[in-house]
């Protein structure tokens, strides 16, 4: 599989179950994810139902299924935070290392960008060392797409009975002006905004 024969497209609450089973692995046998346990269905499609009001969550299918999915979510809920927004991307485990996560990732920037969101965030756990949960893979590849490590938290999380660090890194999508333009909804973006996005539109 090659991320060219890949088809993105928004993601809708009905594909929170096969979501969900890609990420259920990140949860169980790694410290990618801080949570101890798997959501349920229920609480998984909440989570994208409630990102869908305001933040774009995209995924990517082979063949009509789901091989990966990023979105984006606030980064504060207090207001002046409006400007920032937190990414996150996940790729199905049989898929990973096949460019998926930088078209992925492309495709999200791209996305709240046309909302007016002009910084994106990523939240990254760190081993303290060579470590059997985790790697350094996450913060290579965001090195690697050009966001830059603007904050580390040492010993921040603690699974598998071990401490994690936990590093911000940043990248500005647009320039910070003294009156930036309203941050519009996901739902608000046109057809065309979406295409420009590389989202498959119906």
């Amino acid at each position: 599989m090659k991320s060219h024969d890949i088809l993105l497209r928004a993601a809708t609450p009905e594909d929170a179950e096969a979501m969900r089973g890609i990420y259920a692995p990140y949860v169980e046998n790694t410290a990618v994810s801080f949570e101890y346990a798997v959501p349920s269905p229920g609480e998984f499609r909440g989570r994208v139902e409630r990102t869908l009001e305001k933040y774009p969550w995209i995924a990517a299918l082979e063949d009509g299924e789901i091989v990966g999915y990023a979105y984006a979510g606030a980064f504060h809920p207090r207001p002046a935070y409006g400007w920032n927004a937190e990414s996150t991307v996940y790729i199905r485990e049989d898929r990973r290392r096949s460019g998926l996560g930088r078209r992925l990732y492309g495709a999200l920037e791209a996305l709240c960008a046309g909302q007016h969101i002009l910084t994106i965030d990523a939240c990254i756990a760190l081993p303290r060392g060579d470590d059997p949960w985790l790697t350094g893979d996450s913060a290579a590849f965001h090195a690697r797409m050009g966001y830059r490590r603007v904050g580390e938290f040492p010993c921040c999380g603690y699974k598998f009975g071990r401490w994690y660090d936990m590093v911000w890194m940043e990248k500005e999508l647009l320039a910070h002006t003294a009156a930036p333009a309203p941050v519009i909804p996901f739902p608000e973006l046109s057809r065309e905004a979406l295409e420009r996005a590389g989202l498959s539109v119906m």
